[in-house]
């Protein structure tokens, strides 16, 4: 069964994998495409909200960081794969 997502695999040198969600912008990677799969999977997952809680102000300044400098939009990563990206995920 399809589900219609759309996803990218890209072999990196060394032999990892990074797998790409087209529609979100989120990306992971593993030793195998498989394992590269499962990640991207999760990460997804906690992008979307369906698992995981939510990142509080107070999760922000346990990082070190003001919670007042943190942009409420999510813009694309300056990674190789993401050249082609939309400006905002």
């Amino acid at each position: 069964m399809s589900t219609g997502r759309e996803i990218r695999l890209i072999e990196e040198e060394g032999g990892l994998w990074s797998a790409i969600d087209e529609e979100t912008g989120v990306a992971s990677c593993g030793e195998t495409r498989e394992e590269a799969l499962e990640m991207l999977d999760e990460a997804v997952s906690l992008h979307t909200g369906e698992s995981g809680e939510p990142v509080t102000d107070e999760d922000i300044e346990k990082l070190g960081l003001d919670p007042d400098s943190v942009p409420e939009e999510v813009g694309v990563p300056d990674a190789p794969w993401f050249e082609d990206a939309d400006e905002t995920a």
